[in-house]
């Protein structure tokens, strides 16, 4: 069976213009439905809980869990995860430091370290994320090849992050050949570039406009500077409100 593709909601986020990244505002969406469905009825069901219990979140998504302000979900959800850690770690701990053995031998000490890392960096709202944003970044290519409005959206947006911009850059090329190749590159060079300058100079006047000699004159598209460029630089999508 096919691959899915995800044009309507690739072309939506590419018509709203209203992010310095188009990539991170794709993958934001998913995160925000993701916590959606995790802090929704979901979490009663007994498939998704056994899956939260085993793997956990990571520190952001779980922080977006707390701002979804289900404090009893999110509370159900915690409570059965740490039964479950509280199991796993005390059969660890039952086995003792030392296990004895060769010289090669893997201590009990290991597996504590290897378990807990694993739970660090394991979480259901990477996983549930990770497909659809992966058949996200190859409809971007799709819809530039096969949709002739596309490519005006993508050289009129306001851009990219650094890692994102890299990861076009990258990945093109195992879908994209020849000229269009070619085109694509140049138009996400222009577009990286371009949009970079332009928020690396609002932020240069956001600075000098604390300089009391640049007191009266006017912030022009500054006064926002900081949320964005975190964008650009970091690929962190700051709520509305603080770039407003």
């Amino acid at each position: 069976m096919k691959e899915q593709l995800y044009t309507i909601p690739v072309n939506d986020i590419f018509d709203k213009k209203d992010c310095e990244c188009v990539v991170c505002a794709m993958r934001k969406k998913l995160e925000d439905d993701a916590v959606a469905f995790a802090m929704g009825p979901s979490y009663m069901e007994d498939d998704i809980r056994l899956t939260t219990d085993k793997i956990g979140f990571c520190r952001p998504h779980m922080q977006m869990m707390y701002d979804f302000e289900n404090r009893l979900g999110l509370a159900l959800i915690m409570d059965t995860h740490m039964k479950k850690m509280i199991e796993e770690i005390e059969k660890l701990q039952k086995k003792g430091r030392k296990t004895g053995g060769g010289l090669f031998s893997k201590s009990t000490e290991s597996q504590v370290y290897e378990f807990t890392k694993k739970i660090n960096n394991s979480c259901y709202i990477c996983d549930r994320i990770k497909h659809t944003f992966e058949r996200y970044i190859a409809t971007v290519f799709y819809l530039y090849e096969n949709d002739s409005a596309f490519p005006r959206k993508l050289n009129e947006c306001k851009g990219l992050c650094l890692e994102h911009y890299g990861m076009l850059y990258e990945k093109a090329a195992e879908s994209l050949h020849g000229n269009t190749l070619e085109e694509f590159t140049r138009a996400i060079d222009r577009v990286f570039i371009e949009n970079y300058k332009r928020v690396e100079e609002d932020l240069s006047w956001f600075i000098d406009k604390f300089d009391y000699r640049n007191k009266e004159k006017p912030w022009k598209t500054s006064k926002d500077a900081v949320p964005r460029a975190m964008t650009k630089v970091n690929g962190i999508v700051p709520p509305q409100s603080d770039q407003e």
